[in-house]
């Protein structure tokens, strides 16, 4: 009677954490309660500019993804970076290079892992990639660690926007192989290796005049799989565990 008593709540513990049931439409809201609070990084607090918030959720494949989120005008022109992971910001990675049963920080160079952003951001490192680098990073205020959970990104413009915006993200989770981007689809191209699935690009527009307060962003395409270039590509029929590293986000203005 015991064994069924407990077996019978293990059962209801269970079902009561469990995440998104499949074909439920995902409730940040409801997740929330689930689990432990977000994470709040704030970046750019000394910015002029408008406040502007951004909930992530995380998504069932979620596993230490890299990730920038910037700003830019409805042309597509890049205005600014508003939060980056820091081992991109300065290509410095805390486990980059493999010692004697231990990983040591090492700077690695991986134009795979964001090349939309770094490419729209538009600075060329002395080693003709476009990345941050060690010499020239990103600014300490745009930076912080890779979250590993969900987040409120708490952030500021440089200064004034225009009426109407875009802002866009583009997140990257290495070793993510499918049934198309498998390990061998390019064998002597070792930036791909890093990457499997491409990095992912997603875009909210926001229009400060609507009254709207509330933007959620959706995905728009993909960067090239080995970073060689800077453009967007826009079919994603080939996607599977690397659309569920985001499970939700939203931009919110206050």
């Amino acid at each position: 009677m015991k064994f069924g008593l407990n077996l019978a709540f293990a059962l209801a513990s269970l079902l009561m954490t469990s995440p998104v049931m499949a074909g439920e439409e995902f409730d940040p809201q409801k997740k929330k309660k689930m689990a432990e609070e977000p994470a709040v990084i704030i970046t750019n607090p000394e910015g002029n500019g408008s406040e502007i918030i951004i909930e992530f959720w995380k998504g069932k494949s979620h596993n230490y993804p890299l990730l920038a989120i910037w700003v830019e005008d409805e042309e597509g022109n890049y205005i600014q970076t508003l939060y980056v992971s820091q081992s991109i910001a300065t290509s410095v990675f805390r486990h980059g290079q493999a010692g004697w049963g231990h990983w040591d920080e090492a700077v690695v160079r991986r134009p795979a892992s964001l090349p939309y952003w770094a490419h729209q951001r538009g600075i060329k490192a002395d080693d003709g990639l476009y990345l941050p680098s060690p010499e020239n990073p990103v600014p300490d205020a745009y930076t912080g660690a890779t979250p590993t959970s969900d987040f409120i990104l708490q952030t500021r413009a440089d200064g004034k926007l225009p009426q109407q915006f875009r802002i866009l993200m583009e997140i990257n989770q290495a070793w993510d192989w499918n049934n198309y981007w498998t390990n061998n689809k390019y064998p002597d191209d070792k930036d791909y290796k890093t990457s499997s699935q491409p990095a992912l690009v997603y875009e909210s527009i926001v229009n400060t005049a609507s009254g709207q307060k509330e933007f959620e962003m959706k995905p728009i395409g993909h960067s090239h799989y080995s970073g060689k270039d800077g453009e967007l590509y826009t079919e994603l029929s080939t996607f599977t565990t690397a659309l569920n590293i985001v499970g939700k986000v939203i931009v919110r203005l206050p």
